[in-house]
């Protein structure tokens, strides 16, 4: 099965004969799957993302385990991509807090798995279709510690953002540490030429404590983003 879904993804995003009604079929019955997904959960969520590779002895494991359960408890059910590591993490701390614990998985060769902890959970051939799902039933992201996949979920979101594609959507940052030196090149390197604005720089908040996180999210998605947005938001948001 993870062999096919792969070779059919590999054909689609390379320039090969297609199946085109077929293509078509297989893509609208995954987002039809991720938006009956989206629409079964019943209150505000977040999507919690980092590295896969992360094992439950890591204080990363237990911050993001920590930080799912203080949104859960405060009536926040938690979206992850549904595999090992932190993502594991987040979707056990939810479901040891009483939360809703989602599961947005991807059919991959290495690593991916769906953990055990997951209430709704749908596995994804594309991962155009697992992003969008994301967003989608997400008021906010909170980005732990990751690889290719984690920044690319971020700067995804960051990009919907700056480009008015999302509204009222905070994005959080877990580990100053780690986060920092990469907020410091941006800063340096693409803000000073002008590549992003000094607003830009503003989309996203650091913490290292799992109840600033869940604050964070939750103030943003009660007050509509109010103190975040851009000038352009503020009028629709009053």
């Amino acid at each position: 099965m993870v062999k096919a879904a792969q070779e059919q993804e590999q054909r689609l995003l390379g320039r090969r004969e297609h199946d085109l009604s077929g293509d078509l079929e297989r893509i609208a019955r995954e987002f039809a799957a991720g938006f009956e997904a989206v629409a079964a959960i019943d209150r505000p969520a977040v999507s919690i993302f980092g590295s896969a590779r992360t094992g439950p002895a890591d204080p990363w494991y237990e911050a993001a385990r920590e930080t799912a359960g203080a949104f859960a408890r405060r009536g926040f059910a938690v979206v992850t991509g549904g595999g090992p590591g932190i993502m594991e993490a987040a979707n056990r701390g939810a479901a040891e807090a009483g939360g809703l614990s989602i599961g947005f998985g991807i059919v991959l060769p290495r690593e991916q798995r769906m953990n055990d902890h997951c209430r709704i959970a749908v596995e994804f051939d594309h991962f155009y279709a697992r992003k969008v799902m994301f967003v989608r039933s997400s008021e906010g992201f909170v980005v732990f510690p990751g690889g290719f996949g984690t920044l690319d979920e971020l700067f995804e979101a960051l990009t919907l953002i700056q480009t008015e594609k999302v509204l009222h959507f905070t994005v959080v940052l877990f580990g100053s540490d780690h986060w920092n030196p990469l907020l410091d090149w941006i800063d340096r390197a693409l803000e000073d030429a002008g590549m992003v604005s000094r607003e830009d720089l503003q989309l996203v908040s650091v913490t290292d404590e799992p109840e600033a996180a869940a604050e964070t999210v939750i103030t943003c998605h009660e007050r509509r983003c109010a103190h975040r947005i851009s000038e352009p938001w503020k009028a629709d948001a009053e």
